[in-house]
């Protein structure tokens, strides 16, 4: 003799709960997706160890399910910036959205810094003045 199966009863979305994703664990899926928009362009990471590129930073606001989010980088010169802001911003809305489940309206870049390919220090030499 088989039991019969009892289903859980239906719980009003309203009474269920809410996940709240706190805003700094968004800044970090947005920093991460602008390394590997930097990542994927001709050239390498911008931000690897031998660049002498800083990562890139994000802060981010979270309102309801709308995340503002403003990401700090520094680009290497001569490049195409606009191409690289434009590849930051659409890996980034897209990473947001995919892993948080918000809505990205608008991703501010500020390019902190140029690296000049021909003033780059050796890999392995600190960057400190004496």
């Amino acid at each position: 003799m088989s039991t019969p199966k009892t289903t859980a009863p239906q719980v009003d979305p309203g009474d269920r709960g809410a996940t709240r994703i706190a805003d700094r664990v968004v800044a970090k899926i947005a920093a991460q997706a602008a390394r590997e928009a930097l990542a994927a362009r001709p050239g390498g990471p911008a931000a690897g160890p031998r660049s002498g590129a800083a990562a890139p930073h994000a802060t981010v606001t979270v309102h309801h399910d709308i995340a503002r989010v403003r990401i700090s980088l520094e680009l290497d010169y001569p490049s195409d910036l606009a191409a690289q802001c434009a590849a930051v911003r659409s890996q980034v809305a897209r990473r947001v959205e995919e892993c948080a489940a918000m809505s990205v309206p608008e991703v501010d870049i500020d390019v902190e810094h140029l690296h000049s390919t021909h003033t780059r220090l050796p890999a392995g030499r600190d960057r400190r003045l004496r």
